[in-house]
């Protein structure tokens, strides 16, 4: 459960970063704002000539007594303005994100600048490529998007549990996909396909729900989606890089060098027990390498030296006596 909590602290991480880094927010709502007027435009051409278009759909209706066909006729026109505003709303962060490819693309570059201390992961490819990418993989998610929501329609006619728990499987289905979208960005940069990006989503399902959840909730009050979208994908590369383990504490620290200069050109330390310069005697304890130590209290057997002395000793004390 602590999960939860973490995927939506992320949420409010990146509301936070790009509230403290204007030039980016500014930069990230101009896909959206593009977005927006695009759709708004189509659903109030949808909603003027809807009703046109199921006149020109139902022609065996012509022929039916007034309230039958006025009531048949009103009901697939507001079917179909219905259908058009669900698409608007699983497709607005699919086609934002494709809008502002490259403004998100940089905004998710500067949140890695920013916590890695310079660098960035680069793909390397053309923006042609990249938006070619995105695309694909965009329609492959709207794809299973669809699929389920097809099932949990069906489902939604069972009794108690179509209108309470099939409602809540769809919030978190939508918040999945939903954060694939967005962390698609930082993901394509490093060069992770989309069946490794669903996998390794699907490692930390709370994390995901915890962070896409709300955001679907968010995005269904209008022009909500357009003022969060920013911080929406700032706060997926950061996620990201806790899904990557690219946290800064886990990048490894830089070695110090010791005063006095840098350690390049030296020599490493010499090992305990030996003196730098001098090589060990091969009779010394230090130059016999896995010898035992001399338990204390033990009699020390005299060298080949010492036995030399030893020898020489008598002789040299008879000869002074003599003199």
């Amino acid at each position: 459960m602590r999960d939860l909590g973490a995927g939506f602290g992320y949420l409010v991480k990146g509301q936070r970063w790009v509230t403290g880094h204007g030039r980016s927010l500014g930069v990230g709502l101009l896909p959206g704002l593009v977005t927006l007027v695009l759709y708004a435009a189509a659903l109030t051409g949808l909603g003027y000539g809807a009703d046109d278009f199921v006149d020109w759909a139902t022609p065996f209706a012509d022929g039916w007594s007034s309230p039958w066909l006025s009531l048949f006729r009103g009901f697939l026109t507001a079917l179909v303005f219905a259908m058009g505003l669900f698409l608007a709303v699983i497709t607005f962060t699919a086609v934002t994100l494709l809008v502002g490819q490259p403004f998100y693309e940089k905004l998710s570059e500067d949140v890695d600048r920013a916590e890695s201390g310079g660098e960035a992961p680069e793909s390397g490819l053309p923006l042609w490529r990249e938006l070619w990418i995105s695309a694909r993989d965009s329609v492959r998610v709207l794809t299973r998007v669809v699929l389920y929501g097809v099932l949990l329609f069906a489902l939604g006619f069972l009794p108690v549990v179509g209108q309470t728990v099939v409602p809540a499987i769809g919030f978190c289905v939508s918040g999945f996909f939903l954060t694939e979208e967005l962390t698609a960005v930082a993901l394509q940069r490093r060069r992770v396909e989309l069946a490794d990006r669903l996998a390794l989503l699907r490692t930390r399902r709370l994390l995901v729900l915890g962070f896409g959840v709300p955001l679907t909730l968010a995005f269904l009050v209008p022009f909500v989606a357009v003022f969060l979208m920013p911080g929406a994908v700032a706060g997926a590369t950061l996620m990201v890089r806790d899904l990557l383990d690219e946290t800064a504490d886990s990048r490894p620290e830089p070695e110090s060098a010791p005063m006095g200069g840098s350690t390049a050109g030296r020599s490493a330390a010499p090992p305990t027990g030996v003196r730098s310069g001098r090589r060990p005697r091969p009779g010394s304890r230090r130059g016999r390498a896995g010898s035992p130590r001399r338990p204390r209290g033990a009699v020390r057997r005299p060298g080949a030296r010492g036995r030399a002395r030893c020898r020489r000793g008598p002789s040299r004390r008879r000869g002074r006596a003599a003199a």
